[in-house]
């Protein structure tokens, strides 16, 4: 492993294949609770099982106590992101209770072996409301846009242009700014930054032993934001639902490997007619 000019990690592909056993539990993780979102549950209650699937692989989180200072205060209480309706990233595990028709963010992470994996998807508590699905359906469409954009010797404008246009063409949502995908290894947060938008061939270039999350954000209303009192949780001013979706990849002589995507991200690279390129599984 070593870092080019910009500072980004490159990995071996052994040091990639050790990132996909960290994305595997991943997968898990947000499985398990997602399977667990129903109308009743409290988020305290989902980040706990959270714990206990992390536990159960021998993995670190990469988000509890994320952000504390030097005396060990301020730092995130949870291992997962848990964020329902207008909250757009980062709600903290608390004792509500989950409503039907609500929609929840879940973006939770690992660490294996000193390597992190990172990803995040939104479910539909109970009785689907329409709004919410459609919105996250449009979501994780442009998150599979960005990934489906990347390849070797391309640039991170390339996944940026794809996400931007994805959502636009779906409709008149709003797109978060504030908050982007980021590079990802032996951190959870690493360069280069991977905007929701931007212009294709610009920003770096997509080189072999990178690995990135694109994680879209998108808003029903205005994509206008604040952080609550807690200087943790990020909800829409206009009080819109969000929706989030995110997986780290990275680019192989052979094609897309999506790290923390259960089959590698086999099903929907095929469905857009993208090289799928494991480097094992």
């Amino acid at each position: 492993m070593f870092r080019n000019s910009r500072g980004i990690e490159l990995k071996t592909d052994d040091q990639l294949c050790l990132m996909r056993k960290a994305g595997l539990v991943v997968a898990d993780l947000l499985d398990t609770i997602t399977a667990e979102a129903r109308p009743g549950v409290t988020l305290r209650e989902l980040d706990r099982i959270g714990r206990e699937t992390l536990a159960r692989h021998g993995a670190e989180s990469n988000f509890l106590e994320y952000g504390a200072d030097a005396r060990g205060e301020g730092g995130f209480k949870g291992v997962v992101c848990l964020s329902v309706n207008e909250v757009i990233v980062h709600g903290r595990p608390t004792d509500d209770i989950l409503q039907d028709g609500d929609t929840l963010s879940v973006d939770g992470g690992a660490i294996l072996a000193g390597w992190h994996g990172d990803s995040a998807r939104t479910v539909q508590v109970g009785t689907p409301v329409a709004e919410r699905q459609t919105l996250s359906d449009v979501t994780e469409g442009a998150m599979w846009a960005g990934i489906a954009a990347a390849h070797l010797n391309g640039r991170i404008g390339d996944v940026s242009a794809a996400v931007e246009a994805y959502i636009e063409n779906a409709g008149p949502y709003g797109i978060v700014r504030e908050y982007v995908g980021h590079g990802i290894g032996t951190a959870m947060h690493q360069p280069p930054d991977v905007p929701n938008y931007g212009r294709a061939g610009r920003g770096p270039r997509i080189s072999r032993g990178m690995a990135f999350c694109v994680e879209p954000m998108v808003t029903v209303g205005s994509p206008e934001n604040a952080v609550l009192e807690d200087d943790w949780t990020v909800v829409t001013l206009d009080g819109s639902s969000a929706a989030h979706w995110e997986h780290t990849v990275t680019c192989t002589p052979k094609g897309l490997w999506v790290l923390t995507a259960a089959d590698g991200g086999e099903e929907m690279l095929g469905r857009l007619g993208v090289p799928f390129g494991p480097l094992a599984d």
